[in-house]
């Protein structure tokens, strides 16, 4: 016989009715069967820390509804083939999707809106028709600007292109640069690359990380052994252990990719999140590096437009070639709402809100999970959680999605096998900072929680 471990459910309103729907969730789940005892009511407000009245309301409602009864002289247990109110089939609170903020100090919503009529009260057919699929020669000027601050140095527009989101391009890239071969990644890497080698029919090698990314001894060894066509790599806030990789390292990894002549797929989507720039790796090997900036992490991923930087002018005209099969370009309007804004200085003032926010939501997180080791960059979107050691990430995320919290847990991520016992929180999901304090402080109770070490399978 089981004895229930009380909780409060965050997503209710009251703290009453968060017992009643912790306790229906945890039935529902089959974490408690016929016959299993509750702790007296006494204990019960002792470990949630609310008074005892709150508890006897909660109790009476939850015998009102037939979950429990009373044995007198015995206890409080669940009932006989208790009436179990279904659950809603997905979190209350999905922090599972890696999208940034949307502080009210960004406007977007005005922005965009103000944005696409300043564009149609000009010359519209221009956005009401094809494009080029490598974009506008002033959409790709304005690209080549907004990658000045990570290259270093001006870009030239003959080898920048645009595109219709960075899934889309690195789609491309994967099937031009390493078709009928192997891709190298990190250990734990973006999904979105796992499905891609998984349609193409790309091998997957993983690489051994630390704190700072993919160690280029790693990335050496499997050079040598399995001569990989490319390396994929998220140098800044890392998808999804957050490590931003060093300018000592960068140099290392771009060395080690010229002498085997591997190709680097290099995946800058938090490069704005930073606190200084890093040069990206393009930078330093820019004849065999494809890099790819999306607008999705730095403001929104409404706007589906990324830009890729390629080592050289021919390969746009490939990389054209190879898009036109899948996704023949970005949408002319948004592009042109991305061309002003660059122009204007309004995408710099969106990223600046979005950053700071990022920041208040990641201290938010510092002190609310002080208890438990996790990594993070100060104004990234995520972080990258170690479970205690009583739980597995799998088992963990699925309690989490049915106390109302989405997360991910670390095998979406893992190329091969990998024991590491994670998941990522995005803390860019919820809507306001209120909300993420309340999913924060579930996912504290729900690490805290010590009953299903052992028999919580999934």
């Amino acid at each position: 016989m089981t004895l229930w471990k009380p909780r409060i459910a965050a997503t209710s309103r009251y703290k009453h009715q968060g017992i009643v729907d912790a306790l229906n969730a945890d039935i529902a789940a089959r974490l408690l069967t016929s016959g299993d005892a509750l702790p007296p009511q006494r204990e019960i407000a002792r470990q949630l820390g609310v008074d005892l009245t709150t508890v006897t309301r909660a109790l009476n409602e939850a015998r009102r509804l037939d979950l429990i009864e009373a044995r007198t002289g015995l206890g409080t247990f669940v009932k006989q083939q208790a009436v179990v109110r279904a659950a809603p089939p997905a979190a209350e609170l999905d922090l599972s999707m890696n999208i940034p903020p949307q502080p009210a100090e960004a406007r977007l919503p005005e922005r965009i809106a103000e944005g696409i009529s300043a564009l149609l009260a000009g010359p519209s057919s221009r956005f009401l028709s094809y494009q080029e699929i490598t974009g506008t020669e002033a959409a790709r000027h304005a690209a080549a600007q907004w990658l000045t601050l990570r290259f270093g140095h001006a870009l030239s527009p003959d080898s920048v292109l645009v595109a219709g989101g960075a899934q889309s391009a690195l789609f491309a890239i994967c099937s031009l640069v390493a078709a009928n071969g192997a891709i190298c990644a990190g250990a734990h890497t973006y999904p979105g690359l796992k499905s891609i080698a998984a349609t193409l029919g790309i091998a997957l090698y993983p690489l051994a990380m630390d704190q700072f990314g993919i160690l280029p001894q790693a990335f050496e060894q499997c050079c040598r052994d399995h001569a990989p066509k490319a390396l994929y790599i998220v140098p800044s806030i890392d998808n999804p252990t957050t490590a931003t990789m060093p300018l000592k390292r960068r140099q290392e990894i771009a060395e080690i990719a010229r002498r085997y002549r591997v190709a680097i797929i290099e995946d800058d989507p938090y490069a704005e999140l930073l606190d200084e720039p890093l040069p990206a790796l393009a930078s330093l090997a820019p004849e065999i590096t494809w890099h790819i900036a999306t607008l999705s992490k730095c403001a929104t991923p409404a706007l589906r437009v990324a830009f890729v930087a390629c080592p050289s002018a021919l390969d746009v005209l490939k990389l054209t070639s190879s898009l036109r099969a899948s996704n023949p370009g970005a949408s002319p309007l948004l592009a042109a709402l991305t061309t002003s804004w660059i122009e204007n200085g309004t995408l710099r003032q969106i990223a600046s809100a979005i950053r700071e926010e990022s920041r208040a939501r990641q201290s938010l997180a510092a002190v609310i999970l002080k208890d438990w080791k996790y990594a993070a960059e100060p104004a990234g979107h995520h972080l990258w959680l170690t479970l205690p050691k009583h739980w597995n990430a799998p088992g963990f995320a699925a309690l989490a999605r049915r106390s109302g919290l989405g997360i991910v847990a670390a095998p979406a991520f893992s190329v091969g096998t990998s024991s590491d016992e994670a998941v990522r929180v995005s803390l860019g999901a919820a809507p306001d900072r209120p909300r993420l304090e309340q999913g924060l402080l579930l996912l504290d109770r729900l690490l805290h929680e010590p009953q299903f070490s052992t028999g919580l399978i999934v």
